[in-house]
């Protein structure tokens, strides 16, 4: 029973304080606000250390009945609470990773005045992400999807005074509604060749599903598999559906922080593994999964290497590292891709909130007009570092147990996306120096009084960060324990489905295969410290970057190599600094006709239906009235002649009729 409570206190303590602030956002006074927003953050995470020693580690699975929310004849849903194995570690993740971001916001956001409509936003978020993955059927799971898309929202566009971020708002929300259109459909075929939304029941008839063949060699499994997935990639940012992401950095950093490691797009990688029952069934949905997910991975990575944005840099490696996980999830390795959410959920909160550090200290985002500030902020030079090599994937940080364990399952599965994922690890490892070398190191590019002024944050933004770098240290460790236990996907055999015994359990990969992951990334490390040291690779970037340091790097270059190098590196970087022009191309083909139909229907509202409707019928009638009050004259023989002529055509009619 007090396990009970405790998982229902977890989900609701994030609504209350969302409710309370929220309601009372004019009235409350701030300091209040904030400690009953981190409070209660604080407590739902205490909670869920609880609920993850009893449901997590001891199997104790916790399914609350709520109240009845839909009865249509034999069709019946619950609102329940259901807490396995995979739950709990989401509960971990969400809510300790949501409660640094709320004490991180108090000092991040301690001059702007909506902190109190800020804190209620993040509350409500952490609220929608927690029902998610605590729901026992669809359609509560969707509730939480849309909540946390809402949320997303209005936090984007949190600093609605900015055209730019209202913007990044609607982009973000009109892409996942593209998306979640698919999703929709997808829970609607459930329902229809179900009969129920609830998980069990629908696990349950997987198989039956997909013996049941409707178009050529695809079941009806493969559309709802393939409709669920499509929604996830519009979630999880996957390539195609990914635009929206970078744009979300409009929002303040303590929303990228938690959108990119905890929430929303975590929520897709949730789905394919708490669907894991359905999608072993269906082959083909699985081997997409798995070439979306490589391909994302090192397309996303690649974008990285010549953004200059520090949080658009950190935003694209979010996208690489989710396709890592959807690709551990294509190759039936889901609790590896559980684990990578979970250890990314540390490190890369630890790399957006530290990066928050430096642009709150120096107001600019631009690594390029940055530099030597490691001195000047040693704490969160250290940060960072700690999170750029968990990122990276060195031992003995998080990121080398959980990125090997998908490499590893990748090359055990013999999917070519290991390569992808290789190459992938390269570029993570020279973007994450890139940004080490640009801002802390070298020559200062800020202005002389901006960088005698930067310094460290104030300890209520600093020293929450200590439990994400001890996040970030450990979780890797621990993840790999309890991946390593004598069962069908360790920790997580009762959540967790594998048609056929995990092959990864049974086969050892070449001792070359499991340190090659850690071995790239020391390259990659090498090569980033090399290029963005050397004055060799700044002189080649394209005239459009000129950036101080490439200006002065020039001079230094000689002549005759600039041609040769400039055509293909020019040609590849204004490639990679467009993001292969999918904005472009979005703007083209869907953007532009939308536009111009939305045009054509604006002229054919205002020269047709109003012109022959509303306008051209009060037009005709202010013409009569005009008319008519031409005769008023105010004379009388003018009155006489009207009444004279109205007897005389009157006697004549009935004269002629007569």
């Amino acid at each position: 029973m007090m396990y009970q409570s405790l998982a229902i206190m977890i989900i609701m303590l994030p609504l209350a304080s969302a409710i309370i602030n929220g309601l009372f956002v004019r009235i409350i006074d701030k300091k209040l606000a904030q400690i009953i927003a981190t409070g209660f953050l604080s407590l739902s995470a205490l909670f869920s250390l609880i609920i993850f020693c009893d449901a997590g580690l001891d199997g104790n699975i916790i399914h609350i009945k709520l109240f009845p929310w839909i009865e249509v004849g034999n069709f019946k849903v619950n609102w329940s609470i259901y807490v396995d194995q995979l739950t709990s570690i989401m509960f971990i993740a969400v809510t300790w990773v949501s409660s640094v971001v709320h004490i991180y916001s108090l000092g991040y956001m301690a001059e702007d005045k909506g902190v109190v409509r800020f804190l209620s936003f993040l509350s409500l978020f952490t609220f929608f992400m927690l029902m998610l993955v605590s729901s026992d059927n669809f359609l509560q799971l969707f509730f939480g999807w849309e909540g946390v898309g809402v949320c997303s929202y209005l936090l984007i566009g949190f600093w609605y005074s900015k055209e730019s971020a209202n913007k990044a708002a609607i982009k973000a929300f009109i892409t996942n509604r593209a998306s979640d259109f698919a999703f929709i459909l997808g829970v609607i075929t459930i329902i229809v060749y179900c009969g129920s939304a609830n998980y069990k029941d629908v696990f349950s008839s997987a198989e039956l599903l997909s013996n049941t063949k409707i178009l050529l060699q695809f079941s009806i499994l493969d559309i709802i598999c393939l409709l669920l997935f499509i929604g996830c990639m519009g979630k999880s940012a996957q390539i195609g559906l990914h635009v929206w992401l970078p744009d979300a950095m409009e929002g303040p950093t303590p929303v990228s922080a938690l959108i990119h490691a905890a929430t929303m797009v975590t929520a897709g990688v949730f789905l394919v593994a708490r669907c894991s029952y359905l999608f072993e069934y269906s082959l083909l949905v699985l081997q997409f999964i798995t070439i979306i997910g490589g391909v994302t991975c090192l397309f996303a990575a690649s974008i990285a290497i010549m953004q200059s944005d520090i949080k658009k840099i950190i935003a694209y490696s979010t996208c690489s590292q989710l396709g890592y996980m959807f690709m551990a999830c294509g190759v039936s390795a889901y609790n590896s891709g559980i684990f990578h959410l979970v250890t990314h959920a540390f490190f890369k909160a630890l790399l957006f909130l530290s990066a928050g550090s430096v642009i709150h200290a120096v107001h600019e985002q631009d690594i390029f007009k940055m530099g030597a500030l490691r001195n000047k902020m040693p704490i969160t030079y250290g940060n960072f570092l700690i999170g750029s090599l968990a990122l990276i994937g060195i031992y003995p940080l998080a990121g080398f147990y959980s990125k090997d364990s998908i490499l590893e399952a990748a090359y055990s599965s013999g999917s070519f996306m290991f390569i992808f994922g290789i190459a992938a690890a390269i570029l993570t490892a020279i973007y994450s120096m890139k940004i080490i070398m640009l801002v802390f190191h070298g020559k200062t590019k800020l202005e002389k009084d901006v960088f005698e002024h930067a310094h460290e944050p104030a300890k209520v933004m600093n020293n929450p960060l200590i439990l994400l770098v001890a996040g970030s240290f450990f979780s890797g460790m621990i993840g790999y324990y309890l991946l390593s236990m004598d069962k069908p996907n360790g920790y997580f055999h009762e959540s967790l489905f594998n048609l056929h015994i995990y092959k990864l359990l049974i086969s050892h990969p070449p001792l070359y295969i499991k340190l090659l992951p850690m071995a790239v990334g020391i390259v990659g490390i090498i090569t980033g410290i090399y290029l963005y040291k050397s004055s060799t690779f700044m002189s080649f970037l394209p005239s459009s970057m000129s950036f101080p340091q490439k200006r002065e790097s020039s001079k230094n270059i000689k002549k005759d190599w600039i041609p040769l190098q400039a055509r293909g590196i020019t040609f590849i970087s204004n490639i990679l600094r467009n993001k292969y022009y999918f904005d472009e191309i979005y703007n083209f083909l869907i953007v532009k006709p939308i536009n111009c139909l939305a045009h054509l229907f604006y002229l054919g509202d205002q020269k047709i239906i109003d012109r022959f409707g509303p306008n051209g019928f009060s037009q005709v009638v202010n013409c009569f009235s005009v008319l008519t009050g031409k005769t008023q004259t105010g004379y009388v023989f003018n009155y006489a002649l009207y009444i004279v002529s109205f007897i005389v055509v009157t006697i004549s009619y009935f004269v002629w009729k007569g």
